[in-house]
């Protein structure tokens, strides 16, 4: 089959649409695959050669130039990556060379297409009925989504930073300069590093380069070839609700978007929906407020297996003070030799993960995992008794520790119904009742915290 890729780039359309087309045409190894594009400013054709399809440039976006593309090559589809080709354009081009026609779609527009790909994470297929022919096969969500090689195959193992790690990703052509913005910002926090990627279509890169040049904390990569390797070795991003969020939302990546485009609307809403932090535009003072609790909640998790014994006896302490018990299915006192023996036995086991969790040099509470299978764990939790409000910063860790490390997609909890103060902590963290049991004649709440609600 010969396939033509009509998509263009430049500074002010920007990179994403060739680098999603190039993703796409990979798929098709036994077609003969030509890519239609004009010469815009800032564009990113050279990617198109670099990856070894052969290149047409088009003097304009007329559809008389396509037209007489899909004549001289005997095109049998085309693939359409283009904002500013319409319902209209197609339906012309269908009726006069009867060709299979491919969309993209990001922002539910009216199509003229036999195939409409959505591959972003909010795509509903039901909204596209009455916009495309009966006819049309539509590709909507994330079982649909394009993601790169290196995004498929990438070893998740983390590195140990001895930093917080942030990873930036403004778009390729960054029109509002939000890079600069958002590093003056992260200039405030100590102990950082920060990951920026954009590419040449950036028309302030000459700025953003002599702004990170000077910053031993920045690391600017251009044209970057190993996004997914830079991801997964960060803590954090910082990006917009563009197709980037498509690929941190696979990486499981906490991060925050930030919207600099009106096509970017709904992949900001459905990210809004689903509680992740979003800014429909850049504003200082709110990402300084939303990286503070960032930072607060951050905290150091000490292996119950790599305790020195004045450690082992402080939490032994706490989990026999009464105010505790009062909440522990088992209310008896553990002795000393119990508590050993059992964290001794945690060096055998794959799915217990006790940890003691330590922040600003005070420690300030426990937590543990019991991990059920891939997909789901038990934890629990309690405090330093002599802490107070750290609650909040345990739960948060408990969250981040179970769908950043752990990788499992549901956490489970459990509390009396008669400790109304944890279960509405449990709540402000999204954690959901599905159902209810009796425990030494008292009644238990259990709960559940989805990744996609956390």
């Amino acid at each position: 089959m010969n396939i033509l890729f009509r998509v263009d780039s430049s500074s002010l359309i920007g990179t994403g649409h060739i680098m999603r087309d190039i993703v796409l045409a990979k798929q098709f190894k036994d077609d003969n695959i030509i890519f239609a594009s004009q010469e815009l400013e800032g564009n990113i054709n050279f990617r198109i050669k670099e990856s070894s399809y052969q290149l047409e440039i088009l003097e304009s976006n007329k559809i008389d130039e396509v037209i007489e593309l899909i004549k001289r090559y005997d095109i049998h589809r085309i693939v359409i990556d283009n904002y500013s080709i319409d319902y209209d354009y197609e339906k012309k081009l269908k009726e006069e060379t009867n060709i299979e026609i491919f969309v993209f779609d990001d922002t539910y527009e009216k199509h003229y297409c036999d195939i409409l790909l959505n591959h972003n994470i909010y795509a509903d297929e039901l909204k596209y009925k009455t916009l495309v022919p009966e006819s049309c096969e539509l590709r909507c969500g994330s079982n649909y989504m394009l993601l790169r090689d290196e995004f498929i195959n990438i070893d998740r193992t983390k590195k140990n930073n001895t930093r917080k790690t942030f990873f930036i990703a403004m778009g390729g052509s960054d029109p509002l300069n939000l890079n600069i913005e958002i590093l003056k910002v992260l200039s405030s926090f100590k102990n950082i590093k920060v990951n920026i990627v954009t590419t040449q279509s950036n028309q302030n890169l000459e700025e953003l380069k002599s702004f990170s040049i000077k910053q031993d904390w920045v690391n600017l990569y251009i044209n970057c070839d190993f996004m997914a390797e830079l991801m997964v070795n960060s803590d954090y991003a910082i990006m917009t609700p563009s197709v980037t969020s498509n690929e941190v939302y696979y990486m499981k990546l906490p991060f925050i978007a930030i919207k600099v485009a009106e096509n970017q609307n709904y992949m900001y809403e459905y990210l809004l929906k689903n509680k992740h932090h979003v800014l429909p535009e850049f504003n200082k003072d709110t990402l300084i407020d939303i990286l503070k609790k960032y930072f607060l909640y951050e905290c150091e998790l000490i292996s119950f297996i790599e305790l020195a014994p004045e450690e082992k006896q402080m939490i032994l302490t706490w989990r026999n003070d009464s105010n505790i018990r009062e909440w522990m299915y088992n209310k008896d006192i553990i002795p000393l030799e119990s508590h050993l023996s059992y964290i001794e036995s945690l060096k055998d086991s794959k799915d217990k993960k006790y940890f003691l969790v330590k922040k600003n040099n005070e420690y300030i509470g426990v937590i543990d995992f019991v991990k059920i299978n891939e997909e789901s764990a038990h934890m629990g939790i309690y405090a330093n008794p002599k802490s107070k409000g750290v609650g909040k910063i345990l739960l948060e860790n408990i969250s981040k520790y179970a769908f950043e490390e752990l990788k499992v997609q549901k956490v489970f909890a459990e509390v009396f119904s008669e400790n109304q103060r944890a279960y509405e902590l449990y709540k402000k963290f999204n954690f959901k009742p599905f159902d209810k049991k009796i425990i030494n004649d008292k009644e238990v709440i259990c709960l559940e915290l989805k990744y996609e609600d956390r």
